[in-house]
């Protein structure tokens, strides 16, 4: 599995990271595993999971980190987005 995450404001791309997941773990656990890489590599605060940021991701493989979803941090950037570029 590929996961590209990426740092957008104003429509502009700031800065991205690619994880690669070759593991037999579950999808969950890879996307979980993702998520705490980009963090680590790009500096972040971990982001809280909402419910309609895991509909977003159910539906199309991608979804949207925004300021809502940093509780207690503000960010310099619009939002976070992470997007499935390729599945095992």
């Amino acid at each position: 599995m590929r996961i590209w995450a990426i740092e957008w404001k104003d429509n502009h791309m700031l800065r991205d990271h690619m994880v690669t997941d070759l593991t037999d773990d579950t999808r969950t656990h890879k996307v979980f595993h993702a998520l705490d890489e980009v963090c680590g590599v790009m500096d972040l605060p971990h982001p809280q999971w909402l419910e309609s940021t895991i509909r977003e991701f159910k539906r199309h493989s991608r979804c949207r980190f925004t300021q809502d979803c940093f509780v207690g941090e503000d960010i310099p950037f619009d939002y976070l987005e992470l997007r499935v570029l390729e599945e095992d």
